[in-house]
């Protein structure tokens, strides 16, 4: 069975360290990943950008750019995940984070909270494939645009 998920991410990267959450739930648990998520009914892609961005890392966006689209294929063993992958660079606000993150009422937040990781630290081991498509992006692989697919995901 396949499963088709699309997510909305921000991309925020200071004196190259990458804003990162790192998962508590889903087939990225125990991972770094990037913060954002799912639309909910109705939103377009910078709203639910902003908004999941907010919730899951308290910052807020001040500006967004670049939007381009990846997707990758997740075989988590139980099932195949299409996960297609929408990237915005972000600038955030640093004087305005909440100390708590938002508490959700409908659904769950699947955040343990915030990192800076430095580039230099993110390898397989240790991160989604989100970050891994970030990785080969950032590193001009002309491979980039082609079918991706992870067999045999682990969850941490």
């Amino acid at each position: 069975m396949i499963v088709n998920h699309i997510g909305i991410y921000g991309i925020c990267i200071i004196d190259n360290k990458l804003l990162c959450i790192k998962k508590e739930r889903g087939p990225y648990k125990n991972r770094f990943d990037l913060p954002g998520g799912s639309q909910k009914e109705n939103e377009g892609f910078t709203e639910t950008l902003v908004r999941e961005f907010k919730e899951e890392t308290g910052y807020q966006i001040e500006n967004y750019r670049n939007c381009r689209a990846y997707d990758i294929f997740v075989d988590d063993m139980d099932r195949m995940v299409h996960h297609i992958m929408v990237f915005y660079d972000v600038d955030i606000n640093f004087e305005q984070k909440d100390a708590v993150l938002e508490i959700l009422d409908d659904e769950l937040n699947d955040s343990s909270g915030t990192y800076w990781i430095d580039l230099e630290e993110l390898d397989i081991s240790n991160i989604s494939p989100l970050i891994l498509k970030l990785v080969q992006e950032l590193s001009n692989d002309k491979t980039i645009l082609e079918k991706v697919v992870f067999k045999d995901w682990k969850i941490l």
